[in-house]
């Protein structure tokens, strides 16, 4: 397991998405409200980066720009169709302001996030 402070939580704002590249991998750091998310960065159905996509903050879901489905960011798996197979989702919190992200090294994601 692997712990990484990404920057404050200000620099993301609310409704927002921004990419980051933390042990050789792609994130896409989503922020609605006061929660914040962390999913791979990269759409299963093409290899097109989900940062550049759309927050949909009533569903909490990261919709590919390129062709439309939608990734939720608690569970990674995609809502519409083209994409069938989900993006890893990972263990992210805020602490003391700062975004903190986990990586299991084993697994290289977890299920769920922290706000």
């Amino acid at each position: 397991m692997s712990t990484h402070v990404l920057g404050a939580l200000a620099d993301i704002a609310p409704g927002a998405v921004k990419k980051f590249a933390v042990g050789g991998r792609a994130i896409a750091v989503v922020r609605i409200g006061d929660d914040i998310y962390a999913l791979g960065d990269t759409c299963s159905h093409a290899d097109i980066s989900l940062s550049e996509g759309e927050v949909l903050p009533a569903t909490k879901e990261l919709e590919c720009w390129k062709h439309g489905s939608a990734f939720s960011l608690v569970t990674g798996v995609p809502s519409t169709l083209p994409a069938i197979k989900p993006v890893p989702v990972y263990d992210v919190s805020v602490v003391d302001n700062n975004i903190v992200l986990v990586i299991e090294e084993s697994t290289g994601s977890t299920e769920g996030a922290a706000s």
